[in-house]
């Protein structure tokens, strides 16, 4: 059998983006890192901007240097999709309601939830917090109220109510006769116990 060989892209790897986002994570700045990994300062600012290309011998420097895996460059990035109507349904605890979970349920940094409220849907009758840092409510269509101790907020669509995860509300849709569509974003995902 034969052996077909494949044609090498002429794309080549397209690190510099990565490296400029290491050397800034790790606070280099250009002229640091170019002196500390031996190479001139024009050069890394021409790999950082995929102009030219590093070697073996050089990339491994780099990457000793700002304390990465090489490899890292390398992989796929981080991204996950979902879909709106394969997302997963939750319940928490509202009446009147449907909730999916718009973000992978592994990710620990933020919790997104759409939330299609019935006419005279609520989030429970009892004040309720909510075991994160910021908690952010946006109306997409329809009219909510958000009831806290003191009073209430009402939301119509475009308006974004931002507050602490830990000051007791709840929430209502006040029209009996047109629904609502919300977007709840909470930071750090609750379950993450970050909070």
């Amino acid at each position: 059998m034969r052996p077909l060989p494949v044609s090498p892209s002429t794309e080549g790897a397209r690190l510099g983006a990565r490296l400029r986002a290491a050397r800034k994570a790790h606070g280099y700045t250009l002229e640091q890192l170019a002196t500390a990994a031996g190479l001139t300062k024009g050069f890394l600012s021409r790999v950082e901007r995929d102009e030219t290309s590093l070697s073996v011998a050089s990339l491994v420097t780099l990457c000793e240097v700002i304390s990465i895996n090489p490899g890292s460059l390398f992989s796929a990035p981080d991204v996950e999709l979902v879909r709106g109507d394969s997302a997963p349904a939750i319940n928490l605890g509202g009446t009147g309601v449907r909730e999916r979970l718009m973000t992978p349920r592994g990710q620990p940094r933020v919790q997104v939830i759409h939330t299609s409220a019935d006419p005279g849907a609520t989030g429970g009758p009892e004040l309720y917090t909510i075991n994160c840092e910021i908690e952010i409510a946006y109306v997409l269509t329809g009219t909510i109220d958000v009831v806290f101790a003191d009073r209430r907020e009402r939301l119509a669509a475009g308006d974004a109510l931002t507050l602490r995860g830990t000051e007791p509300h709840t929430w209502e849709n006040p029209s009996a006769s047109q629904g609502a569509q919300i977007v709840w974003v909470l930071t750090p995902a609750p379950w993450s116990g970050s909070a």
